[in-house]
C-alpha cells in the first residue's frame, strides 16, 4: 500500500483517479476547496478543504505530503471560454496553485508529480496530429496558464530533482461530467440537452473536430505515470484516443434538434499522437467515444 495525494479530489477526474486509487487498496488523501461540492467526493479519502493557490497555505500542504510518494495535480479551473472572461482567477488558481503545489512537494521531499496538463497548449495548430515536439501556441488564458504548469515541472524536475511527468488530456469525457453551466463539456452539455429535451447547441459550423478521451483511460494514464521508470524529468505526454469526431458527428450520435448559437475563438481540430504515451507508459486508450455514447443509449432504453 502506497499513499497518494490527489489536488482537485472531488472533482471530474480527480474523483475517478481517487476511486481507482483507492480499489488498489492504497491511502489517499485529497485536497480541493470544494468549490463544486463534495457530491463526487470518496468517503473513505481523507478530505482536505484546502486553497491551494494561497501561498499561505503551502504549510498544511507540507504536513498533508508527509511520506506521499505521489502527488497527482488535477485542481484546477478547467475550460477555455471562462479563463477569457475572467483571466485573473483562472491564473490564479492554475498557476499560483500549481508552483505552491510543486514547492510543497519539493520541500516535502515526495517521489514524483503528475500534472494534469491540457492539449490547450497546443492552440490551434495547422498540423495533425499533435505531437509534443511542435511549438506551443495557446489561443486563451486557460492553455497558456497550463502549458506555465508544464514547464513549472520541468523546472523543479531540472533544479531541484523532483520528479515530474505532465500529461497533456484532450477533451476528457465520462461518467462524472460536467454537464451544465460554463465549465460543461460539449459531450456533457448535449446529454443534458437531450434529457431536458431541449436544442444541443453547437457553436461556429460544429465541423471542428475534437480527440476524446475517456476518463477511464485518463485515470489508468495517471497510475501508470507514477510507476514508469522511464518519466520523472519533466516530460511531456498526450494523453488522447488518437482519433477524433466532429461536434455534428457528436449530436446526431446522442441525437435531437441542434441550433447554431454563435461563433467563438477555439482550435479547428485536435487529435493526439498518443506513441509516446505508448513507449513511455505503456499506455494505449481503450474506450471510443461512439462506442461510449451507444453503450450509454441502450443502457437508456
Amino acid at each position: 500500500m502506497k499513499k497518494y495525494l490527489v489536488t482537485g479530489g472531488a472533482g471530474f477526474i480527480g474523483s475517478a483517479l481517487v476511486d481507482a486509487l483507492l480499489e488498489q487498496k492504497n491511502e489517499v488523501i485529497v485536497v480541493d476547496n470544494f468549490s463544486s461540492g463534495k457530491g463526487k467526493l470518496n468517503p473513505k479519502a481523507e478530505a482536505v478543504n484546502l486553497d491551494i493557490s494561497k501561498r499561505r497555505n503551502r504549510l498544511v500542504l507540507c504536513e498533508k505530503m508527509e511520506g506521499v510518494d505521489t502527488v497527482f495535480h488535477c485542481a484546477a479551473l478547467a475550460r477555455v471560454q471562462p479563463s477569457i472572461q475572467d483571466p485573473q482567477r483562472y491564473h490564479k488558481t492554475n498557476v499560483d496553485g500549481t508552483f505552491n503545489v510543486l514547492m510543497s512537494a519539493r520541500d516535502s521531499e515526495v517521489r514524483r508529480v503528475v500534472y494534469s496538463a491540457s492539449s490547450s497548449a497546443y492552440g490551434d495548430q495547422t498540423e495533425t496530429p499533435q505531437v509534443e515536439s511542435m511549438p506551443t501556441a495557446p489561443i486563451s488564458p486557460y492553455g497558456l496558464q497550463k502549458l506555465i504548469g508544464e514547464q513549472y515541472c520541468f523546472v523543479f524536475s531540472k533544479c531541484y530533482g523532483l520528479e515530474t511527468v505532465s500529461l497533456r488530456y484532450f477533451n476528457v469525457y465520462g461518467e462524472g461530467q460536467v454537464v451544465g453551466g460554463a465549465y460543461s463539456t460539449v459531450v456533457g452539455l448535449f446529454l443534458k440537452q437531450r434529457q431536458d429535451r431541449t436544442k444541443l447547441t453547437i457553436t461556429n459550423d460544429g465541423e471542428q473536430r475534437r480527440d476524446f478521451t475517456y476518463v477511464g483511460d485518463v485515470v489508468r494514464a495517471n497510475i501508470l505515470a507514477s510507476q514508469s521508470e522511464k518519466v520523472g524529468a519533466g516530460e511531456v505526454i498526450n494523453i488522447g484516443k488518437g482519433g477524433n469526431y466532429s461536434v455534428n458527428e457528436i449530436a446526431e450520435i446522442i441525437g435531437g434538434e441542434t441550433e447554431n448559437i454563435g461563433e467563438r475563438p477555439e482550435p479547428r481540430e485536435t487529435l493526439a499522437d498518443n506513441t509516446l504515451a505508448k513507449e513511455l507508459l505503456d499506455w494505449t486508450p481503450k474506450v471510443d467515444i461512439k462506442d461510449w455514447l451507444n453503450t450509454k443509449e441502450n443502457g437508456q432504453r
